[in-house]
């Protein structure tokens, strides 16, 4: 990861990211309900949930890629959609990451991270030599060089992962983060960089997973979505006191989204028993 150049900085003392009443429909299914929170500098926040309660959704909200029936999102004090200007100078704070993100097929994966960091006018010189080190990371250095049609499932993600990290953006907003082929190297290489952005570098990450055991380790504070609500949201240890349960993130998980399943289990381990 480049640490040559701080993320932008503004005078904005407020929350990087407030997300304020959202409420988003499809059809007449309610995706989320009136979710509200906020986001601070250097957090790293993981918004888990059963698939299909909201977490995509409230993803493209915040990276203005859908515009909510009901709320608003401001990112360091600008309104997403305010207006062109202010929505102008939020994109080129973020880096988004869909779940299943366009790419030019026919370009090479290389030139299509440095396409992304020049949209993001970051000093060519310092872009490529980023652009080098990011492929190394992840295991692509001579495949930066195939064209991306040629690419596995999880070769596509890495270079997606890749664009996002060399446009230096203070936020990045990633759906999906750990899933889409990732091997276990480039787990572990984006967990360090995602730590690294946040912790030493001030930045804010917003990554969504259905997995828990993805998210424990790196997570400063969890969101957790069921039926497009918000449940809870707090650290790991606040959590766990909520719920009376001392184990992982996905036994707080099962209890805070679905706690007829541990009863269930239990149940079904005693008249095994019998």
């Amino acid at each position: 990861m480049n640490t040559s150049d701080a993320p932008a900085q503004t005078n904005h003392r407020g929350p990087m990211i407030d997300v304020v009443g959202v409420t988003q429909h499809y059809g007449v299914r309610p995706v989320l309900r009136d979710i509200s929170l906020q986001i601070d500098r250097g957090e790293l926040i993981a918004i888990l949930g059963p698939n299909g309660m909201g977490k995509t959704t409230l993803l493209g909200v915040m990276a203005g890629a859908l515009s909510p029936q009901k709320g608003h999102v401001e990112i360091d004090g600008l309104r997403r959609r305010g207006s062109v200007e202010e929505e102008l100078a939020i994109r080129q704070r973020v880096a988004y990451v869909p779940d299943h993100p366009w790419m030019p097929v026919h370009s090479t994966g290389r030139e299509y991270v440095l396409a992304i960091g020049r949209l993001y006018d970051v000093d060519d010189e310092e872009l490529m030599q980023h652009t080098e080190r990011l492929l190394d990371l992840f295991e692509l250095h001579e495949e930066g060089n195939w064209s991306i049609e040629s690419y596995s499932n999880g070769q596509k993600h890495k270079i997606a992962l890749c664009a996002a990290l060399a446009t230096q953006a203070p936020i990045l907003l990633l759906d999906e983060a750990f899933s889409g082929g990732l091997d276990p190297a480039g787990i572990l290489a984006l967990k360090r960089l995602l730590q690294h952005l946040t912790h030493e570098r001030g930045g804010t990450v917003v990554i969504s997973t259905p997995i828990p055991e993805l998210v424990e380790e790196v997570a400063d504070r969890i969101l957790i979505l069921r039926d497009g609500q918000k449940v809870a949201f707090d650290t790991l240890d606040a959590l766990r006191e909520q719920t009376g349960c001392d184990g992982s993130l996905a036994e707080v998980l099962q209890r805070l989204v679905h706690p007829q399943t541990l009863d269930h289990l239990e149940r079904y381990f005693e008249e095994r028993a019998q």
